[in-house]
């Protein structure tokens, strides 16, 4: 008897009971079928209500000026948060290409494994000359930052006292803590006293709060949100993701601008916007909560190490924010005539002297119409739209750089004047 017959032959009766019967075999077929329906009828949902976010494609490097698949000639961005222009800065790019052929293109394991160089121990050391705090711990994104705080700074004991309208990483981190949770109405210091009144029993309690609100612009009262941590005995956190950089006398934050610096406890921050827009996060803050971090925090312990190249970027963007205050005390009079000239205009512009400036338009619809138009006419902007703010607050969010020059920010304004005539936003 040959191999293959017998096969055939001692196989068969094995085949029937290992292979399925029709009715099962159509089972994974069918979820598979009603899980699709169940999310195209929620993306036809998305795409009706007119907030569907789709992604324009860049084919330049990012900068003040740009190239934009689909579109002709010079494109003005004016929508990143490269708030310095460091992104593509002369020096940065090449300290990022000096790492990569130096230490690599990334080192395949987590910190506490065989992934920390001295360049990621040096930038901690800068990060934290900057803020002027004890120590500093990197993070693959301030997103992991925020989910890696909480969890390992309190427990069931504590309580966390938020402000309503915190960036959702700093939502996310808070649910994954055990603390109580009280959150008080946006940047309302007496609702704020009332929920450290009632939080009182708690053994910590940490106030939270972004310092810079990204999607309007407004910038946490930190003074007064100090003066009730201090008399309530409570610890303060900022979120300065939409600081750093650029606020305050030497861009050190608001806790600069403000004058507390001395007052915040716990800064996280981004690598990933001003200081060269590549990627990262970190912690800055008492050396025993940074040490703590590195033995417990998850996003830390358990997400690779930040890339050399990432890391050379990034500290020479601290490095010439370090040695000179120049860039960032450009951002305010290029910040102020673009909300003036748009004022001006008719136009209602949110938050206060922040390079963030959202043109509010309040539709969903309206605000992509009018960044699709804008971009005929060669300026790049985004509607933003529900569920990135509420309902009926749409927006198209725009964004100061110190590497836009007067005649960008008129240009600009003459874009939106034009856009807002056609949908009848102005007159």
């Amino acid at each position: 008897m040959s191999l293959r017959t017998a096969v055939r032959l001692f196989g068969a009766p094995f085949r029937s009971v290992l292979q399925p019967c029709a009715a099962n075999a159509r089972r994974p077929y069918a979820a598979v079928a009603q899980a699709l329906s169940v999310l195209e009828n929620e993306l036809d949902t998305i795409r009706a209500a007119g907030t569907w976010k789709g992604e324009r494609v860049i084919t330049s490097k990012q900068g003040p000026h740009i190239n934009v698949d689909g579109s002709r000639g010079d494109i003005l961005n004016f929508c990143a948060n490269n708030y310095l222009g460091l992104s593509s800065h002369p020096e940065v790019v090449k300290a990022g290409i000096d790492a990569l052929q130096k230490y690599g293109a990334g080192l395949s394991s987590v910190r506490f494994i065989c992934g920390t160089q001295n360049i990621h121990k040096n930038l901690e050391e800068k990060l934290a000359q900057f803020h002027e705090r004890e120590d500093c711990i990197l993070y693959a994104s301030c997103f992991d930052a925020n989910a890696g705080l909480f969890e390992v700074l309190l427990g069931p004991d504590d309580a966390v006292v938020s402000d309503e309208l915190n960036h959702a990483s700093i939502i996310d981190g808070i649910r994954l803590c055990r603390a109580k949770r009280f959150r008080y109405k946006h940047m309302d210091l007496n609702d704020l006293e009332e929920k450290l009144k009632e939080s009182q029993s708690s053994r910590l309690r940490l106030v939270v709060t972004d310092g810079v609100f990204s999607m309007d612009g407004d910038v946490a009262p930190l003074q007064g949100i100090c003066d009730l941590a201090e008399q309530y005995g409570a610890l303060v956190f900022i979120d300065e993701c939409h600081a750093t950089g650029f606020m305050g006398p030497r861009g050190r934050g608001t806790d600069e601008l403000l004058g507390v610096m001395d007052r915040v406890h716990i800064v996280n921050s981004t690598l990933g916007k001003a200081l060269g827009g590549a990627a990262g996060g970190y912690t800055v803050g008492p050396k025993a909560l940074i040490e703590l971090l590195r033995q417990r925090s998850r996003p830390y312990l358990f997400s690779n190490s930040l890339p050399p190249p990432v890391v050379g970027c990034a500290t020479r963007a601290v490095e010439l924010l370090l040695a000179s205050n120049e860039i960032a005390q450009s951002m305010a009079a290029k910040t102020m005539r673009f909300r003036n000239n748009m004022t001006q205009a008719g136009f209602t512009i949110s938050g206060t002297a922040h390079p963030i400036c959202p043109v509010m338009l309040g539709d969903a619809r309206l605000a992509s119409l009018m960044a699709d138009d804008m971009l005929k006419l060669g300026v790049y902007g985004i509607g933003f739209s529900y569920p990135v703010v509420p309902k009926g607050k749409a927006r198209i969010r725009v964004q100061i750089s110190a590497a836009h020059t007067d005649e960008d920010i008129d240009r600009t304004v003459d874009a939106f004047i034009q856009t807002g005539r056609k949908h009848g936003v102005i007159s």
